[in-house]
């Protein structure tokens, strides 16, 4: 299997290449796959980006779409809401979470405990930041990236009960607006075709390139 990252407004020339290099394929169109299969036998499969599939492919992957954005680690986090390719809210902090220590018995339980008061309290500054911005938006999709466990805990709170994350995750070390640039489109796969003597390749829709992340 190989997988390839292509930008979403290239999708119509990737499929045009398909074509060319394996021959006219059969296309197989479901709401969340859509299966290229070419003359020669190579393949492709695509998942479609925020399904179900509504119309033709191309149009249904740079149809312009209000989504929103939550990043969280433990030291920080980062929100935002795209209308298209604009970014439109945002708000970013982090906060101080202690690291790990080697020391042993009553030393590290307390400092267990602090460590944990003090994720907790981070998670609640992120909680309120994704409140804040997300919480009465009519999104369409939720891209989340970070700490899944930290994700988690923020969308725990009852503020944020309606809303769920959307696939792809976005690897995002640290959700700070300088590092948060190349997200949510340069972490989202594309494309991937296959030699004839190769089957069941995957390949992956991004979404639209989104404007730089901004505090």
């Amino acid at each position: 299997m190989r997988t390839v990252t292509v930008a979403a407004g290239r999708l119509e020339g990737w499929l045009a290449g398909f074509a060319d290099r394996h021959g006219a394929p059969t296309v197989s169109r479901g709401e969340r796959v859509v299966e290229l299969v070419g003359v020669d036998g190579a393949r492709a499969r695509i998942e479609v980006s925020f399904p179900p599939l509504r119309g033709e492919l191309v149009a249904h992957v740079l149809r312009p779409r209000r989504i929103g954005v939550l990043l969280v680690r433990r030291h920080g986090h980062a929100v935002g809401v795209f209308d298209g390719t604009n970014l439109v809210a945002s708000k970013v902090g982090s906060a101080y979470v202690q690291g790990g220590t080697k020391a042993g018995g009553w030393s590290q339980q307390r400092y267990a405990r602090r460590r944990a008061n003090q994720a907790s309290a981070a998670f609640a500054q992120a909680a309120d930041a994704a409140a804040a911005i997300l919480a009465d938006e009519p999104l369409e999709a939720l891209l989340a990236g970070g700490d899944r466990a930290a994700l988690r805990a923020v969308l725990a709170d009852r503020r944020l009960a309606h809303l769920a994350p959307t696939t792809p995750w976005l690897i995002v070390k640290d959700p700070s607006c300088g590092n948060c640039r190349r997200c949510p489109s340069s972490s989202t796969p594309f494309g991937s075709d296959s030699n004839p003597d190769q089957r069941g390749n995957w390949a992956h829709l991004s979404f639209p390139s989104f404007s730089p992340y901004q505090s």
